[in-house]
Order: structure tokens, then C-alpha cells, then sequence
């Protein structure tokens, strides 16, 4: 680009414990570009506050609080789950936002979330084009789920996957304890539609296999109550307890989710959700067992204070790499993680082209599962164990985390409203 352009940064989908370390790593690395890149705007709630011009002044933050969001849960600027439809079907809302853009000299499009994010930004990046005003699009990745295809792991999933390891092991440890006299059966719902990756980390609980009496569900391996209930059966007798890690997405033998709940969200995918009392209905009338459940849900994104140290390196990595890519002049591309080695863990940063990442949904490997469904095997330990390495604490008073919250100024509007 010939003249100095501004650029706009927005949050999408579920947020991570990690996203704002992306967030950071964006702002820090285009403030020491500002002979290149001119102001820094964010979407307020994501895509939609370039819909509606509803933009954040990123420069009226310190650079203190911006250090901050390197340690902050959540989305700092508001996320969203709003899908855009295809030029044919809604060209208005493409003509808005190239309109929004235009208006406020940007140039720079940076997109922060999972597999329907990068969908969008490579959908910005061709239509603009068309549309007479090219965005440089570049897409951040994130995503607790993992299921992004090219990059090794996803921003977001190590922190998760630490939180439900060290969840099931802690549960584990108290179900023990009580076992001869009052609960034997466990259960932790996790998150997961389609992709077993978060499931999976539960088996990271036990240090080896045998060591705790641990159960995965995984969506890839279909629900066989029979042989559900002989394996509880059978870990109950020999240890007098057992813990159940089940993903939201486990199917039962014709292929329906146990937990759809017959609503759908706004990228019409299925909610999902109450799987765990569903598993426990099967215990307790199968097996006539003791059972206690949980959910993790949004507790297990959002858990900063317990967050890996290599998601939150990685997390700022990626977004940091996002801005260097566009200051080459890359287009519709996404900053990766290639892994180097194992022992020792080494990655680096890498490259892929957003027409082989968007709407491919990377799933857990079949070599992950061990042979009776449900467990993982070394080498599915072999990978997991890495991303969970490390401790990277926000700072503490009086006992608390201490979180930044964002001034969030709004960038005055020139435009007439437009109705989504």
C-alpha cells in the first residue's frame, strides 16, 4: 500500500483464556510499525462493530494496559457469534462493511477466532476486491476446540487442555477419598462438538495408564451403553471408583448427539449441552452407582489464572506474526504453529493460505484412541503433554487476579446507522 492505512481487529466466537495475548501481540506489534500502520481500531463485539461502526480507539489505551491484556481472560473488546453469508445472499452487508472501512482508512483486516472466522476472512479478503476497495485479511487463530486443520495446535486449547487435566485428576484424587461409602462414579462434561481434542486432555490426568481409573468419551467413537456400562462396572470393581471425562459431542449409535438439545446458535450448529446428567442417568439406572457431575463449560476458557505458559507464548506469537505477514503484504493467510521436536518442545511460527483452513474442522486422530474407545494413547500423550507445560500467573492482590479492564473509547461515527 502506497499511504500509511489504519487497522481494524476484532474478536470472534467463544473466547479463550488466551485471545487478549493475541489481542496484545496485534497492538504492541503495529505500535512499533506506526510508519507503516496508522491507528489501531477494534470491533466492539467482534465483526459487528464494523457492521454497525461501533469501533474502539486502541491508541486511547496506555501501553501498560495493553501489556495487561497479555494476562487478561476473555474478549477485551467484546466477541460475537454472527456468521456472514455469501455476497449472493446479503451483498448489503459486504458494501457496509467495505463502506465501514473506507470511511475510517483501513486496510488492515485482523480476525481472532476459530474455523468460522477464517471463513469470513477469506470471504473480506476476495470480496473487496469486487467490491473496489482490496483489505489486506489476515486471519489470528483461536480456538479451545483445536480443530483448525495446518497449524499444529490452536491458542486457546493448551490452557484448556491444563484445566481439564488437572480438573479430572484433582476430582479423581476427592472421588477416591469418598468411594467406600458414598460416590464411585465421576463425571465432567467438557466442550468438543465434533472434535475429541479437549476430551482427550483428561487422560493427561493420569501420569500413566493405571494410575487413576479414568474414562474418555470422545465424539469420534460412538456411544455403545453395553459396553459403556461393562467398562464402569468392571473400573469400579478394581479401583472402588471411577471419573468419566465426556465431550459435549459424543454420539450415541445412529449418530445423534446425546446432549442436542434441539436449539440452534447463529452459525446454525446444534447447541450442545447436558451430555453429563445424561451419562449419569445411564450409570445410576444401569449400575445402580453412586454419581456426581459437572460441567466445566465457560470455566474451562476462561481459567487465565491456570493457563499454559506455551499457549500464552503462542497465543502472542501468532498475533504478533498476523501483523508482520501484512506488513509483507500477505493476503488471506494465517499465522501457524509448526512443532520442531517433541523432547525438547520446540515450534516456530509458519504460514498457511486461508482456502486450506476455512470450514475445515481438524479432528482427533484415530492413532490417539486407544483400541477400546476409550483413552488416549502415547502418542496422543506425546503430543498433548507439551501444550500444557508451563505457568504463566497473572499478577495477585489480596488474594485475586488482576485483570484489565479497557477504557474502550469509541471512534465517532460518520455513517447512518445500518440495521443487521
Amino acid at each position: 500500500m502506497t499511504k500509511k492505512m489504519n487497522a481494524f481487529y476484532a474478536q470472534s466466537g467463544g473466547v479463550t483464556a488466551v485471545i487478549n495475548a493475541s489481542a496484545c501481540g496485534v497492538i504492541e506489534t503495529a505500535r512499533k510499525h506506526k510508519n507503516k500502520i496508522g491507528k489501531v481500531y477494534a470491533g466492539r463485539n467482534g465483526i459487528i462493530g464494523a457492521l454497525t461502526e461501533d469501533l474502539i480507539d486502541t491508541g486511547k489505551e496506555s501501553a501498560k494496559a495493553i501489556a495487561a491484556l497479555r494476562h487478561t481472560p476473555a474478549g477485551a473488546f467484546g466477541s460475537c457469534r454472527y456468521k456472514l453469508k455469501g455476497l449472493e445472499e446479503n451483498r448489503a452487508q459486504y458494501e457496509r462493511l467495505i463502506e465501514v472501512f473506507k470511511t475510517h482508512n483501513i486496510g488492515y483486516f485482523f480476525y481472532n477466532g476459530g474455523g468460522d472466522s477464517a471463513d469470513t476472512c477469506l470471504k473480506v479478503s476476495r470480496l473487496s476486491v469486487s467490491l473496489g476497495y482490496p483489505i489486506q485479511a489476515i486471519h489470528v487463530p483461536k480456538t479451545v476446540d483445536n480443530d483448525l486443520p495446518i497449524t499444529d495446535c490452536c491458542p486457546g486449547f493448551g490452557s484448556v487442555a491444563k484445566y481439564i487435566a488437572i480438573s479430572a485428576r484433582e476430582a479423581s484424587f476427592d472421588v477416591a477419598s469418598m468411594a467406600k461409602t458414598s460416590t464411585k462414579v465421576f463425571i465432567l462434561e467438557v466442550m468438543g462438538r465434533h472434535a475429541g481434542w479437549i476430551a482427550a486432555a483428561g487422560g493427561l490426568a493420569a501420569d500413566k495408564p493405571g494410575d487413576l481409573p479414568i474414562m474418555i468419551l470422545f465424539p469420534e467413537v460412538r456411544f455403545d451403553k453395553a459396553r459403556f456400562l461393562a467398562r464402569v462396572d468392571a473400573l469400579v470393581k478394581r479401583y472402588g471408583y471411577c471419573s468419566i471425562v465426556v465431550s459435549e459431542g459424543v454420539r450415541d449409535g445412529e449418530g445423534a448427539f446425546l446432549a442436542d438439545q434441539g436449539v440452534r446458535d447463529a452459525f446454525g450448529h446444534a447447541q450442545l449441552g447436558g451430555v453429563a446428567p445424561v451419562v449419569a442417568a445411564v450409570v445410576k439406572d444401569g449400575l445402580k452407582l453412586k454419581y456426581h457431575w459437572a460441567v466445566a463449560d465457560y470455566l474451562q476458557r476462561s481459567a487465565r489464572h491456570i493457563a499454559s505458559k506455551t499457549d500464552v507464548t503462542q497465543a502472542y506469537a501468532v498475533g504478533k506474526a498476523a501483523v508482520e505477514l501484512a506488513l509483507k503484504g500477505r493476503n488471506a493467510v494465517m499465522p501457524t504453529i509448526v512443532r520442531k521436536s517433541n523432547k525438547p518442545y520446540k515450534w516456530t511460527v509458519g504460514v498457511a493460505n486461508l482456502d486450506d483452513i476455512a470450514n475445515v474442522e481438524k479432528k482427533l486422530p484415530q492413532d490417539f484412541i486407544t483400541d477400546d474407545g476409550y483413552g488416549i494413547t502415547p502418542k496422543c500423550r506425546q503430543y498433548l503433554s507439551p501444550l500444557i507445560q508451563g505457568e504463566d500467573y497473572p499478577p495477585f492482590k489480596n488474594g485475586m487476579p488482576q485483570y484489565v479492564t479497557l477504557k474502550n473509547a469509541a471512534v465517532p461515527r460518520k455513517l447512518p446507522d445500518f440495521k443487521l
